[in-house]
């Protein structure tokens, strides 16, 4: 079975990843805007849901600003995400891709004893290797060899 080839790929912002955010955003701010019209009573939990819309659009808003480019490097046997402007490198990290939309993959990296990390992947950031970055991220992580040598998996007929 042959293994998935080393790759180097651009993470960072995602066209894409910002239009399901703000399209997911809105869609929420509707619903919580339409209970508030259905609801007569006007109190404390309507004020709630009001605050926690702006409080979620503030935060997207934020995390969509500090997400920046890094490059993606794949040897063979793990994922590693360096050059981020968050000075979070991530080293030795195993890769889960978490949606999968043809041209576009959210990614999770994880790494043993430390929080994982979320990239986004678009095929637009480098279309000659998008193949390359999917056929990795969907690999499996190469078995460990065998012990011993295969061919003495039996005692020699000889042997009392």
């Amino acid at each position: 079975m042959y293994s998935a080839p080393s790759v180097t790929y651009p993470v960072g912002r995602s066209r894409g990843a910002t239009r399901i955010l703000i399209a997911t955003w809105a869609l929420g701010a509707c619903c919580a805007g339409l209970s508030c019209y259905l609801i007569d009573s006007v109190g404390w939990r309507q004020l709630l849901l009001v605050l926690s819309v702006l409080f979620s659009g503030v935060a997207a808003g934020l995390g969509l600003r500090s997400d920046g480019k890094g490059m993606l490097h794949f040897d063979g046997l793990c994922w590693s995400l360096t050059g981020t402007d968050s000075g979070r490198a991530v080293h030795a990290a195993r890769a889960t891709v978490a949606l999968d939309l043809q041209s576009l993959l959210l990614v999770r990296l994880t790494q043993p004893g430390r929080a994982g990390r979320w990239v986004w992947l678009e095929e637009r950031a480098m279309p000659e290797r998008w193949r390359d970055v999917r056929r990795a991220v969907y690999s499996r992580a190469p078995s460990a060899p065998p012990a011993g040598e295969p061919w003495r998996a039996t005692a020699p007929a000889d042997a009392p």
